[in-house]
């Protein structure tokens, strides 16, 4: 079984119950290694839902079963706990454990867990080491043949991707979110492709092809319409192309809808007060 192909991360909660459905099987295969990872993805699922307590709490019942007979289960652990350490706010305990999952990683030949550790270490590093722990995980994630590195390279573009769109080089970030699309369209999970399609459009409007960028946002806003889903990103970027092109009556629309919608995100209302500001003034909120 192969119980990594479980994980809705929309749905944490869901995860959880589907992994534990999943223990007495992968319990009676009486594989160590394999019973000890599962694990370790339970107490991930709790860290997303920030029961940190309950994500240490289920981490500490892995750390004794953890042995030279488990080494790609050891390397979990140590992203897990990272993980854990780092959503409560404690960088500095994430460090560590990151750079050991990533030096663990590499010893253990699990060059996927050891791509996620880079990906990790440049989340929590500073801005200038930051970028540097992307390339350096690109490059190594790049040279390697294990499927589960070719999948971390599509957050890994998108991150670095995002660092150079922050420095407004919009043709390495072009390039970086086209390569991240490429990855998610061949995983073939909607959601992730819909967001790799909405950072290609984003960047082609900060690059005024604005006509092209509203294009592409209409083709995802349908995407989502099919699928019955909602994106408050969408209806944002919607509303900044119609208002770049003077199109300001369709364009409050939808900085009437991106409010509504990212107004609910406590993270975006809390870290993003003056885009929200804006659509609500933009919207006729």
């Amino acid at each position: 079984m192969n119980f990594d192909e479980l994980w809705n991360y929309s749905d944490p909660a869901a995860t959880e119950a589907a992994f534990r459905a999943a223990l007495p099987e992968v319990e009676a295969a009486g594989d160590a290694d394999r019973h000890a990872q599962l694990l370790t993805q339970i107490a991930r699922t709790h860290s997303l839902r920030r029961d940190f307590d309950a994500a240490h709490a289920q981490l500490d019942d892995v750390e004794p079963m953890l042995s030279e007979a488990t080494p790609v289960a050891r390397v979990r652990y140590l992203l897990e706990r990272g993980r854990t350490h780092n959503s409560a706010g404690d960088r500095s305990a994430a460090t560590e454990l990151f750079l050991e999952a990533w030096e663990s990683g590499h010893a253990a030949g699990a060059d996927g867990h050891a791509a996620d550790a880079g990906h990790m270490l440049a989340i929590v590093s500073p801005p200038e080491e930051s970028l540097a722990w992307n390339e350096r995980t690109i490059e190594f994630a790049e040279s390697s043949d294990d499927p589960v590195a070719r999948r971390m390279l599509a957050p890994l573009y998108n991150n670095t991707g995002h660092t150079y769109l922050a420095r407004e080089d919009y043709i390495k970030a072009l390039d970086l979110f086209e390569n991240a699309l490429e990855i998610r369209r061949e995983n073939g999970v909607q959601g992730p492709i819909l967001i790799a399609e909405w950072s290609v459009a984003h960047t082609l409007r900060r690059m005024g092809r604005t006509k092209l960028a509203l294009a592409r946002q209409q083709e995802i806003l349908g995407e989502h319409n099919e699928a019955g889903t909602v994106d408050g990103y969408v209806f944002e970027e919607l509303a900044e192309c119609l208002w770049a092109m003077d199109r300001k009556d369709q364009a409050r629309k939808h900085f009437k809808r991106a409010f509504e919608e990212l107004s609910k995100d406590a993270w975006f209302a809390e870290n993003e007060k003056e885009r929200l500001a804006r659509m609500g003034e933009l919207g006729g909120e």
